[in-house]
């Protein structure tokens, strides 16, 4: 049986990314391992499970238990199901460290995302989960990376080039007009913690986005060109990209997936059904 391995922080991850590729994997047949830094089990951003803290009530006490705004801005259901059963995983339960994984034990490798800077940073700012991420690259085996997780595989080097293993690939990722909206959405309904969608708020006197996901990723790319996103041609254009519209496994019309070769990238959970079911095309080629 081949084994899927999903990379995961301690907590804050994007619950409908990690999950839903996770329920669509191993309904395929695919065992699913995973890592976290300290070795103990994952938690996602409960924020996106539960809707709570996504009001501007949400300070305040038993209001904070009627949301409003959170219940459009969390996991939809059917994610929320999938993550339920996820974490009921026996594999989910003994995640491995960082320190202790070997590409030679896997077979491709899964890159969830998530936002939130408390818990997402120690994530994509690991040097050794960096180095063995861009060991996977270099042999050549299937990764998938959603949203920030894109993000994380274009600051792992190469040691033969000393550039990004998404130098000279197509990708794409969380969008800056993705990540602009709900930065504008989180200030208000959030205001306490403005910077919620922002992992990486930029600093005085640097552009607006100049360290969104898409601005950075773009920078370590061989040109910002290979960074993708929806063409305005696109007839779904407008589903794709209002940030509303997410896909299931049997519509794929709102979600942007890109294939280079055996590394698929996505962008949000909107996308995150046919970002798995790519990913399974990529596998079955193997």
């Amino acid at each position: 049986m081949m084994r899927v391995l999903f990379a995961l922080p301690d907590r804050d991850f994007d619950p409908t990314e990690a999950a839903v590729t996770w329920r669509v994997l191993t309904a395929a047949g695919y065992e699913a391992s995973f890592a976290t830094p300290s070795g103990k089990p994952a938690s996602a951003d409960p924020s996106m499970i539960t809707g709570q803290d996504l009001d501007v009530w949400g300070r305040i006490p038993v209001l904070r238990d009627v949301p409003l705004v959170g219940l459009v801005l969390r996991a939809n259901r059917d994610a929320r199901e999938a993550y339920a059963a996820m974490v009921r995983d026996v594999h989910f339960a003994t995640p491995a460290r960082y320190e202790d994984l070997r590409v030679a034990e896997f077979d491709a490798l899964v890159l969830p995302g998530g936002h939130y800077a408390r818990g997402m940073r120690a994530y994509l700012e690991s040097p050794v989960l960096q180095a063995f991420v861009a060991n996977f690259f270099e042999e050549g085996k299937p990764v998938g990376a959603i949203c920030h997780g894109a993000l994380l595989a274009a600051r792992s080097m190469s040691r033969a080039t000393g550039r990004s293993v998404l130098y000279g690939k197509k990708t794409t990722a969380l969008t800056w007009g993705l990540e602009r909206t709900g930065a504008a959405i989180g200030r208000v309904v959030r205001f306490w913690e403005p910077n919620y969608y922002r992992t990486y708020p930029d600093e005085p006197g640097e552009p607006r986005g100049y360290r969104s996901v898409q601005t950075e990723i773009s920078r370590l790319l061989a040109s910002p060109d290979d960074f993708l996103d929806v063409p305005k041609s696109d007839p779904a254009y407008r589903i794709k990209t209002d940030g509303l519209h997410r896909d299931t496994l049997t519509d794929s019309h709102p979600a942007f997936v890109v294939r280079d070769g055996t590394y698929v990238s996505a962008r949000w959970p909107g996308d995150a059904h046919t970002f798995a079911k790519t990913l399974l095309e990529v596998l079955a080629a193997i």
